[in-house]
């Protein structure tokens, strides 16, 4: 049997794990099945490579050689696999638009805007919770720009190889029910919330540790925070049962009231990411500034956030 890169993964990962069961477990395989295949890259390197009792697996000197060279090789041909994605992709770069966003208010609008103004571009989107996830498949030479949100002065939740632009920082605004007691206040302040149940949609930024020393900061600890996908939150908050936070540009949704926080103690930046030695680069500048118009007329679209900047001049800085 000849030794491939997928035999290389599979010793790493019972060495990661400890154990066959356990690695059997996180690759999806039965343990036998594994602990097979383990036997047939042992007789193809010529011995044993973990010694393995009621504790676990370790490497034995010969399972160090082939693990030390593994980790080398492994990396490396990722590597090779996005630089080559990269270069083949960059002869058909011209008109295309490959664009990755969490939940905002942006997408949309860049798209309408890229499509008007390039009739012949080639115009798609693929859409996640994971900032990380997107900023990897731009690694990869998957997607070409990434709109992704961040928390106050936080990095975006990916690979700090791209390069960034701020597109808008606004404040954070509650989510309550129509009915709920405070949903006519101009502003809310957090502490009236201490009984709250509260929820929020998965993500991998900062936010949710935001959102709980915001409230510490007020004087309590939220009662219960569930998580779910945003149309189960949005249920959620429209029965009563809890309350959330969103986006200040949020569109007015029928049952729901976005409302201001007193003193603006949370803020989220929507933000564009590109990789700066990639094809897209050459169109970033463009791209960036379809957004930033984009973003101004979900503004003008929200009577609710329109009118809070209106009575808080000083605060426009916040919204680019």
């Amino acid at each position: 049997m000849d030794l491939e890169l997928r035999h290389l993964r599979v010793v790493c990962a019972i060495a990661d794990a400890g154990s066959v069961t356990k690695a059997a477990s996180v690759l999806g395989l039965a343990q036998p099945a594994l602990t097979a295949q383990l036997q047939r890259i042992e007789r193809a390197l010529g011995g044993l490579l973990f010694e393995r009792d009621r504790r676990g697996a370790r490497a034995t000197p010969l399972g160090e050689l082939v693990l030390a060279r593994a980790r080398v090789l492994l990396p490396a041909v990722k590597g090779l696999q996005d630089e080559a994605t990269r270069l083949a992709s960059t002869k058909d770069r011209a008109g295309r638009y490959r664009i990755g966003a969490v939940n905002g208010p942006i997408l949309g609008g860049l798209v309408h805007r890229i499509s008007s103004n390039h009739p012949g571009a080639q115009v798609s989107t693929h859409a996640s919770w994971s900032a990380a996830e997107l900023g990897d498949q731009v690694l990869a030479g998957k997607l070409d720009f990434v709109l992704v949100g961040a928390c106050g002065d936080a990095p975006p939740a990916t690979d700090n190889g791209l390069a960034w632009r701020v597109v808008a920082a606004d404040p954070v605004f509650l989510l309550l029910p129509e009915g709920h007691r405070l949903a006519d206040r101009d502003e809310v302040d957090l502490a009236e919330l201490a009984d709250a149940q509260w929820v929020a949609a998965p993500g991998d930024g900062c936010f949710s540790s935001c959102h709980a020393a915001a409230c510490a900061r007020a004087g309590f600890t939220p009662r219960v925070l569930f998580e779910t996908e945003v149309r189960g939150a949005i249920d959620l908050i429209e029965s009563g049962d809890a309350v959330g936070l969103c986006q200040a540009t949020l569109r007015p949704m029928a049952g729901l009231a976005a409302v201001p926080i007193a003193g603006a103690p949370l803020h989220w930046r929507q933000m564009l990411g590109w990789l700066p030695d990639g094809p897209a680069a050459d169109v970033a500048g463009q791209v960036w500034a379809y957004a930033i118009e984009a973003y101004a007329d979900a503004v003008r679209k929200n009577d609710r956030y329109t009118a809070w900047l209106g009575r808080h001049p000083d605060r426009r800085g916040l919204a680019l």
